[in-house]
């Protein structure tokens, strides 16, 4: 049985995106390399430079590596660090969407178009306009309109974006206020660009209230994920330094989200990252840990586990 072992053992990866495309689940993951660097909070120990796509038959068979999917030499606008990636379908085309520094140091976000969940993929020219900060994920609803969702704080650079233009000097605000924003954005028909302005995705508590700053062991940090399970959208994502995946529900796409609960508790390793995904009738969580490096927190491996959720539609908590 594989679940909660390590899935990929001869590279590192890490952050993986996990969806169905033609009756089978495919992995897309960061791929961490096997060098030495010192940790830090702008996270330049990530530098990261392709992707590799993993195809899986069933749950109790490893992953098949697809070979390289993209790497950084053939992103005409970016100069480093390709991080958490997805993928999306539309129309027999697939949409992979990936973070990278622009040549100013920025991240932005870009996408790659391919004929095979697998690619290869060809990155478009530019980053997609009016971009910024990391961890795509793209989310088709009932009536076929995509989304993006994004964002993460410290070496993200969403908290340099508070005031809508990029602050070098920017950070998380203080305890006592609105903790940073994820954000959202409808994408256009050829998937290619934004439809809109992003706008902020919002986490409150029961009562209705903005979750904090200093919340930290609520509030958004990094690694969004959206799905849908019985009509209710369910918004998950990184606490960051408190080391959980948590989840907050809504009706209406763009939110307000309510906080429901955590969904994995720390597991080893610094960071955590994940995707939800329903497969062969069963909900799974994919997610990563240190375990193959030992606890290095830039050499990490893809898991997944069993996922379950209450009557109430509630998310049964994980401990790994």
């Amino acid at each position: 049985m594989l679940e909660k072992k390590p899935l990929i053992t001869d590279l590192y990866s890490a952050d993986p995106s996990a969806n169905v495309f033609n009756g089978k689940l495919y992995i897309y993951p960061s791929h961490d390399r096997d060098i030495e660097m010192e940790s830090n909070d702008n996270g330049d120990q990530y530098d990261m430079e392709d992707y590799h796509v993993y195809e899986m038959e069933d749950m109790n068979t490893p992953p098949r590596d697809c070979g390289i999917a993209l790497h950084i030499k053939d992103i005409p606008w970016a100069s480093k660090q390709v991080w958490a990636p997805d993928c999306g379908e539309k129309n027999g085309k697939y949409y992979f969407y990936f973070p990278a520094r622009d040549k100013e140091g920025i991240f932005r976000l870009g996408v790659a178009v391919g004929d095979q969940p697998w690619g290869p993929f060809k990155a478009q020219k530019d980053p997609i306009k009016g971009s910024f900060s990391i961890d795509p994920c793209v989310f088709t609803d009932d009536d076929g309109s995509s989304y993006l969702t994004f964002g993460g704080i410290w070496g993200g650079q969403l908290d340099k974006w508070k005031t809508g233009t990029f602050d070098p000097n920017g950070g998380e605000p203080p305890d006592e206020a609105d903790a940073v924003y994820p954000k959202i954005a409808k994408l256009t028909a050829d998937m290619l660009e934004f439809a809109e302005k992003p706008r902020d995705l919002v986490i409150t508590d029961d009562a209705g209230k903005a979750l904090k700053a200093g919340d930290r062991t609520r509030r958004f940090f990094e690694g969004p994920w959206l799905h849908k399970y019985n009509g209710t959208y369910y918004f998950s994502y990184s606490t960051g330094d408190t080391h959980q995946l948590v989840y907050a529900t809504s009706k209406n796409i763009y939110g307000p989200y309510t906080w429901g609960g955590v969904i994995l508790t720390p597991v080893l390793g610094w960071t955590t990252h994940h995707s939800i995904v329903e497969y062969q009738g069963k909900w799974y969580l994919f997610y990563h840990d240190c375990e193959l490096s030992g606890g290095v927190n830039h050499k990490r491996n893809v898991k997944f586990t069993s996922l379950e959720y209450r009557a109430d539609g509630s998310i049964v908590t994980i401990n790994p």
